[in-house]
C-alpha cells in the first residue's frame, strides 16, 4: 500500500505542478485583455479558475496521500508550518510555503465579494510567488528529478512562465492593459 500511496504523492505532484504552470499562464493571458485565439475573455478567465481549482484537488491528493505514506514520514504540522520536516526539511518547507500561499489565494478568491477587489489582488500576487516555490520544491525535494518526463515538465514550464513574465512586464503589455482598464466604466 505504501508503494501505491508514493506513486499517488509523486504523479499528484507532477500534475499539480503542470495545473498550476498552465493557471499562471492563463491568468496572465486573461489579465492581458486579449483574446487567444477563438476564446473570449470570460472563457480564459473560467479556463484559469477551473484550472487552478483542479490544481488545488490534485494538491490536496499530493499531501494527503503523502501523509498516509509512511517512506514520505509526513506529519500533519508538516503541512502547515514551513521546514519543521524529517525528510530535505528545507525542500519539503519550500512545498509548505508554496501550499500556505495556494491556500491564501484560494481563500481571498472564494471572499473575493466581501473583502473587496483591493485585497483580492493583492494576495492573488502571490500567485507568482508560488510558482517558483513549488518548482524548486518538486526539484529540491522530489525523486523523480532524474527522469525525462519531469525535466521535460520542468524546463518548458520554465521557459513557459519567463516568457509569459516578460511579456507581462513588456510595454506593449503595459499599454493594452491600462488601455482596457481605462475602457471600463
Amino acid at each position: 500500500m505504501d508503494e501505491a500511496m508514493w506513486a499517488f504523492g509523486r504523479a499528484s505532484g507532477f500534475i499539480a505542478l503542470a495545473l498550476f504552470t498552465a493557471s499562471l499562464l492563463l491568468g496572465i493571458l486573461n489579465r492581458s485583455g486579449r483574446p487567444v485565439l477563438v476564446l473570449p475573455r470570460f472563457s480564459i478567465s473560467l479556463l484559469h479558475r477551473n484550472i487552478a481549482l483542479l490544481a488545488a484537488v490534485f494538491l490536496v491528493l499530493h499531501v494527503g496521500s503523502l501523509l498516509l505514506d509512511s517512506y514520505a514520514k509526513l506529519r500533519p504540522v508538516d503541512v502547515v508550518v514551513p521546514f519543521l520536516g524529517s525528510f530535505r526539511p528545507f525542500w519539503q518547507g519550500l512545498g509548505t510555503v508554496a501550499l500556505d500561499l495556494v491556500a491564501a489565494v484560494i481563500v481571498t478568491a472564494l471572499l473575493r465579494h466581501r473583502m473587496g477587489q483591493r485585497v483580492f489582488k493583492a494576495v492573488h500576487w502571490l500567485s507568482y510567488g508560488v510558482w517558483p516555490v513549488a518548482m524548486a520544491h518538486a526539484i529540491g525535494n522530489g525523486t523523480d528529478v532524474g527522469s525525462t518526463l519531469f525535466f521535460l515538465l520542468a524546463a518548458a514550464s520554465a521557459i513557459a512562465v519567463a516568457a509569459a513574465l516578460v511579456w507581462r512586464l513588456s510595454a506593449a503589455f503595459l499599454e493594452t492593459s491600462r488601455a482596457r482598464e481605462g475602457n471600463l466604466p
